[in-house]
């Protein structure tokens, strides 16, 4: 009884003394912002493209092809998806600390102990029946059941089960922007691809067109009224168009291959519309409101789910400051003998015990985890605002493009008109003696740059809608 008492009492004095000793550092963290402006500079207009499906969005049936070609097949979108898994597989490790470890156990040992020792001594004088001392060496017999749980007082397991979940929703955001930006990426590389086509057939148009203005200097060389000079001005410059075609040739096997390294498979040719590019019309924008980024953008929300499974992280390093209470348990059969391993209630053995166990000196381990814990929680927090105020750029910056792409294509087009009406103009004053042969070249050179700058403004406008598609988070759902 007296022994009971003392250990009562060791048992609440480690008790307060734990509880006493356990108090956290106050570390203070401000709270994150998430305003955001109005507006992106226009009206307040909550339609938004980031509403609409891909599918919908696009309707070029060979661009929808490549995409879910991409969707199926892309690498880095395979990489996420097993990141996913990972994520899921740490709620199911989290999870199992909450319930009781239960177990089953079986041993079969031998034990000798000194004759002329305690233990020694008790077995030799314990008889088993009358007359019959106990075998020396004493075998050991168990078959068990045992059981271990911790109470969860402060939350600490339910709080890193929380986190575990969070984070897996923050990888569900995370695949989605790698969804949303494969897309983008792929519809990018094919209005690439139509630009290229499309400058390549004007370099071969230009080709002949100068091709045909040599041979007429010939001609007037022979008729004495053009010099030799013109004949090889000329000459070059065909030559100069005839470089420009392979060099695009190249860049369109590179894009090709890059569409196809999105696609996961080996380089092929990529079907695509052969349609003159300068007649596609780029899809009307409608950018929505930015208080609609922080539900559409899978990035805003990833870096707000890392916001908040961090905020659990320090409530889980807080709780290591406290004592953490188990109760383990067991219940079987023992026996040195296989003969008496059934032998009830004589053989059966159990046992129940709590214990209470608080972290008391030495806690600088646990101080420097709590420490990192609020630390990665300030570091989510600017992700947090650095993600939101990104997005909010990267949309504005996107839609002043489409803006000035769209006053820039106008004058381009005139520009365009201009210098093709200027070539037959050229032509036929060269062919009367009224111009100079530099004068021609530099009308065909000036003519063709001009058209390659249109259709590469084009491709901008194209890729600008795309991308604004993008950073108002569309592509995903």
């Amino acid at each position: 009884m007296f022994k009971i008492s003392i250990h009562h009492c060791l048992g609440a004095l480690g008790i307060c003394l734990a509880i006493a000793s356990c108090k956290a550092p106050a570390v203070s963290v401000r709270e994150e912002n998430k305003t955001v402006p109005a507006n992106f500079g226009s009206g307040g207009d909550t339609n938004t493209l980031a509403a609409l499906p891909w599918k919908q969005y696009f309707t070029d049936k060979h661009l929808i092809n490549l995409i879910d070609t991409a969707l199926k097949n892309n690498q880095e979108l395979m990489i996420t998806l097993q990141e996913v898994e990972i994520a899921r597989n740490e709620i199911r490790m989290k999870q199992a600390p909450l319930l009781p470890t239960v177990g089953a156990r079986a041993g079969i040992g031998v034990e000798k102990v000194g004759r002329y020792t305690s233990q020694g001594a008790g077995d030799a004088t314990t008889e088993i029946k009358p007359g019959k001392e106990t075998p020396d060496p004493l075998g050991d017999f168990t078959g068990a059941i045992y059981a271990n749980w911790e109470v969860d007082i402060w939350k600490k397991l339910r709080n890193s089960k929380k986190a575990a979940v969070t984070r897996y929703l923050a990888t569900q955001e995370g695949k989605n922007f790698v969804l949303t930006n494969l897309i983008a990426e792929v519809a990018n590389s094919y209005y690439e691809l139509l630009a290229l086509d499309n400058q390549l057939a004007i370099v071969k148009q230009n080709i002949d067109l100068q091709k045909s203005a040599l041979e007429v200097v010939k001609i007037q060389k022979e008729a004495a009224r053009a010099t030799e000079l013109a004949v090889q001005k000329f000459e070059a410059e065909v030559l100069k168009t005839q470089s420009l075609e392979f060099q695009i040739l190249q860049q369109i096997r590179e894009t090709e291959n890059r569409i196809n390294l999105l696609l996961g498979r080996y380089p092929q040719t990529i079907d695509r519309d052969n349609s003159n590019i300068l007649e596609l019309q780029p899809a009307v924008v409608t950018a929505g409101i930015p208080s609609q980024l922080l539900a559409n953008r899978p990035d805003i929300r990833q870096a707000e789910l890392d916001l908040a499974a961090a905020k659990l992280d320090v409530k889980v390093a807080r709780a290591e400051f406290y004592p953490s209470f188990g109760i383990s348990a067991a219940v079987g059969l023992q026996a040195f003998n296989p003969a008496y391993l059934f032998r009830l209630p004589e053989s059966i053995l159990y046992n129940l015990a709590g214990d209470l166990v608080g972290p008391l000196v030495n806690k600088n381990a646990i101080k420097a985890e709590f420490y990192n814990a609020n630390a990665r929680q300030v570091q989510a927090m600017y992700n947090y605002e650095r993600s939101i105020l990104t997005a909010y750029l990267e949309v504005a910056t996107q839609l002043s493009n489409i803006s000035n792409l769209e006053k820039n294509y106008d004058l381009k087009s005139k520009q365009v008109n201009a210098l093709t009406r200027s070539i037959d103009i050229s032509n036929d004053l060269f062919k009367n003696a009224r111009a100079d042969y530099l004068e021609v070249l530099l009308t065909q050179r000036d003519a063709l740059e001009a058209k390659l700058e249109l259709i590469e403004t084009k491709k901008q406008q194209l890729n600008a809608v795309v991308n604004v598609y993008r950073d108002l988070g569309g592509g995903w759902k």
